[in-house]
């Protein structure tokens, strides 16, 4: 008997305590309001009685207690698959009234059920200033929170509106800034229609995930006290310096407005409501995007725009040969971290290295992308000795001083001792491999089937014979009329000048054509840069590394290239550049495309010529 007594004991506390876990006490108010304004504080015990009033603090900053608390509480039951789940909540209402403008916090409140206390959380609230149009009330009267001045079914433009509300119009290139489209309104909707925003050629962009779930809240506006959702919200990082323009986005929206008729109703005259569609567009803003600076600027610059950490690592420094080691670079901070390029590690040449591999770990704030880059770069070393890696370099604009900052890690030095296994398993071992390719010099015994020759057949007077004379004779013809023909062409020579530039073209871009077609954005525009670039190195006879826009503007001038060719070619190149990462359509890589070839004969013409 006592174990069963026992027994329920343990089950009693058991459901106690999970009933314990259900009791909750939570704060409800509004996130706005006006001065002069009534509203309600609730404090809500969800899952429990109390025996008290909650505790509250008797004053609360800007607001007034008018009377409080009211009592109310609900009981539900539902059933969900046989099983019956029960709730109670108990609402305890204070009513206030704003008393000062600006933004205040409701405070916590405390109650106890059944011996154990339960805290509320506290909650912001922004006291707004009256309407300028609102009308005076009398003492008593809840103040008008908005006003609106549509009628005869017309929307009036500064009821509702849409902005685009920029963090700063000012930046530099690669600087984060941020948009808001915000819609603002006083009066009730009945519809939403299409919704469409900007292009922002010239920036990269990403998205704020915005809650699906967000509802409108009141914000004072030009005097005026208005309902306002924020419909999209994106950071943008220009690619390129000038003055770039955001065109007009609009919404098509569907308010309800006084027609200009009343009713005669038991309350009085009513306005009769009637549809009124309106397309709301954004006004253009101008954004001024400067230049990074030129001097001080390192040789080794990532892009990096912002302001940024720089940890380096290293898995080990003593190790066998044919050992896997790994340095790990860890860019972090806030900026343009999804456009950095990768540091430039010199490795020793006999070490084998492999393609680094980038982890990015960040989210969208306020002045940019926060948090960490990482590239890995794995690599073995195939031969024992001591090989050194120079410091690795990583240099960015800080934004916060506007000057550039150089990092860098140590350099490290690698003790390799030699690998045990060496020549034990000549299918993987990289230095086995390399000595079996020396040692190719032993040929094996040919095996498989003989041919025999009949000694009585004789070649003279055979098939072959005859084919000996004839062919040789078919070539000759088809030869004398082909070349007959090249004379003829060649007599043309600007004819063949164009196809000879047509052809140099052709074959440089051939796999951007290929990319063209095959609507491959990204490989697209890198292979445009990488064959402009390849071309202009060829003929200045300057290598890639050495290449830029100044020397390559002072060479084509002393090569005797005009001035119209050389800014096609620098327009070619900043087209490549700014589109990897702007918006772009089909009709501008036709167009970059046709403009490349297009320069690249010209430049074959004036080669002719010299």
């Amino acid at each position: 008997m006592k174990k069963y007594w026992f027994l329920f004991l343990l089950l009693f506390a058991g459901i106690s305590g999970i009933c314990a876990q259900d009791v909750s006490f939570v704060i409800n108010a509004p996130a706005s309001t006006v001065k002069g304004a009534r509203i309600q504080l609730q404090y809500v015990l969800k899952g429990g009685n109390a025996s008290e009033e909650p505790q509250v603090p008797e004053q609360i900053k800007g607001f007034d207690f008018l009377f409080g608390p009211s009592v109310s509480q609900n009981y539900s039951s539902y059933s969900v698959n046989g099983k019956t789940t029960s709730e109670s909540n108990v609402t305890f209402t204070y009513v206030l009234m704003a008393k000062e403008e600006g933004t205040f916090t409701l405070p916590a409140a405390t109650i106890k059920v059944n011996g154990r206390s339960y805290k509320s959380g506290s909650a912001q609230i922004r006291v707004l200033p009256p309407d300028k149009n609102a009308q005076v009330t009398e003492p008593g009267q809840q103040p008008q929170a908005t006003t609106q001045s549509s009628t005869d079914g017309n929307v009036n433009p500064n009821d509702a509106f849409v902005r685009a509300i920029f963090s700063k119009t000012k930046v530099k290139e690669q600087e984060a800034v941020v948009v808001t489209f915000r819609f603002y309104t006083v009066l009730n909707i009945r519809d939403v229609g299409k919704i469409q925003f900007p292009e922002f050629e010239g920036f990269m962009t990403e998205d704020f995930e915005l809650p699906a779930n967000r509802q409108m809240q009141m914000e004072h506006y030009n005097g005026r006290n208005y309902y306002v959702i924020d419909v999209k919200k994106t950071l943008l990082f220009p690619q390129r310096s000038g003055k770039m323009t955001i065109p007009a986005g609009t919404m098509e929206i569907v308010f309800e407005v006084a027609s200009g008729r009343k009713v005669q109703t038991f309350f009085g005259p009513q306005n009769v409501m009637t549809e009124a569609r309106k397309v709301l567009k954004t006004t253009p803003v101008t954004v001024d995007v400067s230049p990074l600076p030129v001097d001080g600027k390192p040789l080794g610059f990532s892009g990096a725009v912002g302001a940024f950490n720089f940890t380096p690592s290293i898995s080990k420094e003593k190790m066998k040969a044919n050992d896997a080691v790994t340095i790990k670079l860890d860019i972090s901070g806030t900026g343009n971290l999804k456009l950095i390029k990768n540091p430039e590690i010199k490795f020793p040449k006999d070490i084998e290295t492999y393609d680094p591999q980038v982890k990015n770990d960040f989210k969208l704030t306020e002045n940019g992308l926060t948090g960490t880059k990482t590239i890995e770069y794995n690599f073995i070393p195939r031969y024992p000795g001591k090989f050194t890696i120079p410091p690795i370099e990583f240099s960015y604009f800080d934004t916060r001083s506007n000057s550039y900052k150089t990092v860098s890690s140590p350099a490290y030095t690698l003790d390799v001792d030699k690998d045990p296994n060496a020549g034990k398993n000549t299918s993987t071992s990289y230095s086995s491999q390399r000595e079996l390719e020396v040692e190719q010099d032993i040929r094996y015994i040919k095996t498989g089937e003989f041919s025999f020759h009949n000694p009585d057949n004789f070649f003279t007077g055979s098939t072959s014979y005859a084919l000996f004379y004839i062919v040789p004779l078919l070539l000759f013809i088809a030869f004398t009329i082909v070349y007959r023909k090249q004379i003829k062409a060649n007599a043309d020579i600007a004819l063949m000048r164009t196809k000879k530039a047509n052809k140099v073209a052709t074959k440089r871009l051939k796999l951007a054509k290929k990319y063209l077609l095959a609507q491959q954005k990204d490989n697209f525009y890198e292979e445009i840069l990488r064959a402009v670039w390849g071309y202009l190195s060829d003929k200045l006879t300057i290598p890639v590394a050495e290449l830029s826009r100044e020397n390559i503007e002072a060479e084509l001038t002393k090569y005797g290239v005009g001035g119209e060719l050389i800014s096609t070619f620098m327009n070619v190149l900043d087209t490549g550049e700014f589109a990897r990462y702007a918006p772009s359509g089909q009709g501008d890589m036709d167009k970059l495309y046709n403009d490349t070839v297009d320069a690249i004969g010209k430049m074959e013409k004036v080669v002719g010529k010299k």
